[in-house]
């Protein structure tokens, strides 16, 4: 499925996104991290905060996946966390610090996952529900799909920060 350098180059990429955004990241003022383009966005600091609440809940799922024979997971209500959390309350250079941090753990714990375990063809899985990508219910699901598809909803969500502090 996949070759032990096209998941190692993915890996330094993940490591790359992380760093750079971080650093991107700091560069917004406070203020701007706390606006709204309207009142049913998110403002920066809640997008970044979504993430935070994506890698809290993929995280117990790349490390479950390792010991089941399925993909199957709960979803989670995705406003209502980051509604609970009110992350524009929060010191912006305290959500960017645990958003990297969380990443570069997460970017650990998928480093050293056996192959075997990464590319095993699954089914069940809830990946036709919760996936970024979704993956159709009957076709057979990995866990590296998972990792992968957890870090270009990563990415999605930093170019849209990004797209909006531009403005």
């Amino acid at each position: 499925m996949s070759t032990p350098g096209s998941y190692e180059q993915f890996l330094e990429d993940f490591r790359d996104t992380i760093v750079s955004a971080r650093a991107r990241l700091r560069d917004i003022p406070e203020t701007q991290s706390r606006q709204k383009n309207s009142p049913d966005d998110w403002s920066p600091a809640e997008v970044l905060g979504h993430l935070i609440d994506s890698a809290a809940n993929n995280h117990q799922r790349f490390v479950r996946a390792q010991f089941t024979d399925d993909l199957v997971f709960s979803g989670y209500e995705q406003n209502q966390w980051v509604s609970s959390q009110k992350y524009r309350e929060e010191s912006w250079s305290e959500v960017i610090q645990l958003w990297s941090a969380y990443n570069l753990h997460l970017l650990h714990v998928v480093s050293v996952i056996p192959e075997d375990i990464l590319t095993k063809a699954r089914s069940p899985h809830t990946l036709d529900q919760i996936a970024f990508n979704l993956v159709d219910k009957n076709n057979p699901a990995t866990l590296e799909y998972l990792i992968r598809d957890y870090v270009d909803h990563l990415r999605h969500h930093l170019d849209q920060i990004f797209a909006e502090v531009k403005q």
